[in-house]
């Protein structure tokens, strides 16, 4: 799924916005990104065994004509049977509330159609007001919630949405 679309930028800019895969020599600027973005963040082993079990994982940047690429944001998504499980999805903090994160949710729908997939499912921290109105806008809706799912402090949990589109 590499995928482009036209940039917003100056004409004179000519760059590009394109998903690219996630692999091993974005795991450094993805981390950095994680770990800017969440309390509690994925580890460098979550995404290594993401990688190695293929789960779907696509980056989201620009693409100068010159220099290099700007990460926007990345997702992970594992396929199941008529299924697919967004496992985590993010936007860099500096670009968020421009339309990204929903370009990947799009993106990650038509991929999971193209898979067979009649739902796409994802968890959201209760807390994440923001993350769920995204959902929810985008056509998620609330199925459920887990208790005690999510780490909030050393001895703390927090619950987590269940959400699920209907493809």
């Amino acid at each position: 799924m590499n995928a482009v679309l036209q940039s917003n930028r100056p004409a004179a800019s000519e760059s590009l916005i394109a998903f690219q895969s996630l692999n091993e020599a974005w795991l450094d600027r993805v981390l950095a990104i994680e770990q800017r973005a969440y309390s509690h963040p994925w580890s460098r082993a979550n995404f290594v065994d993401s990688l190695a079990t293929g789960y779907q994982m696509q980056v989201l940047c620009i693409e100068p004509s010159t220099g290099p690429n700007t990460l926007l944001g990345y997702f992970v998504a594992m396929k199941g049977f008529e299924e697919v499980h967004l496992l985590n999805i993010t936007v860099a903090p500096e670009y968020q509330g421009r339309g990204w994160g929903k370009a990947m949710l799009e993106a990650l729908a038509i991929w999971s159609r193209g898979q067979g997939a009649k739902d796409l499912w994802l968890e959201v921290r209760v807390g994440n007001a923001r993350a769920v109105q995204v959902y929810q806008a985008h056509g998620f809706e609330t199925v459920s919630v887990r208790k005690d799912y999510y780490p909030a402090g050393h001895t703390v949990r927090e619950d987590a949405v269940v959400m699920k589109l209907k493809l």
